[in-house]
């Protein structure tokens, strides 16, 4: 897509001082579009590639450098988020290079289902890959998001071969997500790749519930209420690096 005759993007939102996705204070910024229907997903108003707003990388960057003063001194930077990213990769590698060129940290949150063909030419310019890994589970993860995990795995050895550092995101989501002999075994199958510094085992919760009803969408999660605390806690213990 273009305007003005300039490469542009839709973007859904931007969030100017976020705290939980990466680093630091961090400029994030939610892409449109997503291949997945996770069965929590919180945003599935980013599912439709169009919406939102349109911009160019110019114009994103500039309103992104207003707050630089706040990431350089929190050590935080930008992410790039969704939605997924890499449905609009010509965009993300060119708003990625971009970045770094302003010697701004960035990071960028996928679950690398659409981006095997795009990876190393965005993870380049990428200081930290969000990884969301739903399950290790092949079935689980097919029934939890409508898709194969293969595309994630790939991804995954892609920012190993790049040395890219990675976090691992992970939804402990009751009697979906919480069977521990899966959990034993993502920690065994993720053990090998050096470049993952952290794990990330986040509680399922509904607070995206209302947009799936705004929407007119079935959503099958009403009655799974959040984890037990002892059950998260062991989660993490597991999972641990």
């Amino acid at each position: 897509m273009t305007k003005n005759g300039e490469l542009a993007a839709y973007i859904h939102s931007v969030e100017t001082a976020g705290m939980v996705d990466g680093p630091g204070i961090r400029y994030t910024i939610f892409f449109q579009g997503c291949a997945l229907r996770c069965k929590y997903c919180h945003n599935p108003d980013t599912w439709k590639l169009m919406g939102g707003q349109e911009m160019t990388v110019a114009e994103v960057l500039e309103d992104v450098l207003r707050y630089r003063s706040f990431m350089r001194f929190s050590g935080g930077g930008v992410t790039i988020t969704g939605g997924d990213p890499f449905m609009q990769p010509e965009f993300l590698i060119e708003l990625l290079a971009a970045l770094k060129t302003e010697g701004l940290h960035t990071a960028l949150d996928t679950a690398g289902y659409t981006g095997a063909g795009n990876a190393e030419k965005a993870l380049v310019n990428t200081d930290l890959l969000l990884l969301d890994i739903k399950s290790i589970d092949p079935d689980t993860y097919k029934d939890l998001t409508g898709v194969r995990i293969d595309a994630s795995l790939r991804m995954l050895d892609i920012a190993h071969k790049l040395g890219v550092e990675t976090w691992i995101r992970f939804v402990l989501v009751p009697d979906i997500t919480d069977n521990f002999d899966h959990i034993h075994q993502m920690r065994d199958f993720l053990a090998k790749y050096d470049n993952i510094t952290k794990i990330e085992v986040l509680p399922f919760h509904k607070m995206g519930e209302y947009k799936w009803e705004d929407l007119g969408i079935k959503y099958e999660l009403h009655d799974t209420q959040p984890p037990e605390a002892d059950v998260l806690a062991k989660a993490r213990e597991i999972l641990s690096i």
